[in-house]
């Protein structure tokens, strides 16, 4: 897909490549905090080289649309929530899916965490200069144990009912997991009791109806995960080691954005030649 820059007018811009926040471009050695967001640790995971060309050298990588749909189910679903919470009551699901204890978790700040430009959950992890952070979709509180739970919203259409190890097995569902990993991370740190189970709530859109008759049906289901966060601290200092070196990392083999660059530079180096 190619994709233009646009200003908020949507008329095309020129794109220069670049960031232009020097606050959003680490420079080696640096002692100053560094924010780092749950999408860009996972950048680093995916390919090193792509992360660090974005965070130490302020390339800009192309733009994606939005997901408007998706979006959309979330907002409706934190209306949900945000009505089960004022009222102290349990949401409709519980129920169905044996979480008699539970209600949405009240917190004044709730909306800033879940706002990553407001702030979103932040921890400055131990003994270095990141401040990890992440927007959560939303969090519950088991009564009994009076322990969080970290929650995110998944919207998709598929012809198969969700099934909860099929689902976490998905090898595209990986990232889903990191973010989950991230958020009870952050708020265990945070001093909150985190349960060690936390939650897709997935809507699935029918798509074996009859017609569209301008409405979708989808079916909801709660998929637990274990989630584990002992993964983290490493891979922040294997993060800051390749954001202070001065050399360029090895890029992913399956990285489809460094194969286009590269293939690129061969094709435009032999028309010069």
């Amino acid at each position: 897909m190619i994709s233009l820059k646009r200003n908020n007018r949507g008329q095309p811009v020129k794109a220069n490549g670049m960031r232009s926040r020097s606050s959003s471009i680490y420079n080696p050695g640096q002692s100053a905090n560094f924010r780092i967001s749950r999408s860009k640790l996972t950048d680093f995971l995916n390919c090193q080289r792509c992360f660090y060309l974005d965070r130490a050298k302020g390339l800009t990588s192309p733009s994606t649309p939005g997901w408007a749909l998706n979006d959309a189910t979330d907002i409706l679903l934190k209306k949900e929530f945000d009505t089960c919470r004022e009222l102290g009551i349990p949401h409709r699901i519980f129920s169905e899916f044996g979480l008699k204890d539970v209600v949405p978790f009240k917190h004044p700040d709730l909306d800033k965490w879940r706002d990553a430009l407001r702030q979103g959950l932040e921890h400055q992890v131990t003994d270095t200069n990141i401040i990890l952070t992440g927007a959560v979709d939303d969090i519950w509180l088991d009564q009994q144990s009076n322990e969080v739970i970290v929650v995110d919203y998944k919207s998709q259409s598929s012809r198969y009912p969700v099934n909860r190890h099929r689902y976490l097995a998905y090898s595209y569902h990986n990232d889903y997991k990191i973010q989950l990993d991230i958020y009870s991370y952050l708020l265990a740190h945070m001093g909150f009791p985190v349960s060690k189970t936390a939650y897709f709530y997935v809507c699935n859109g029918d798509r074996n109806g009859d017609a569209f008759n301008a409405q979708i049906r989808f079916t909801e289901t709660l998929v637990p995960y274990k989630w584990d966060g002992e993964w983290i601290d490493g891979a922040i200092s294997e993060m800051l080691d390749v954001l202070n070196s001065s050399e360029l990392p090895q890029s992913n083999p399956a990285c489809e954005n460094c194969a286009y660059s590269y293939q690129r530079a061969i094709m435009e180096s032999a028309r010069q030649d």
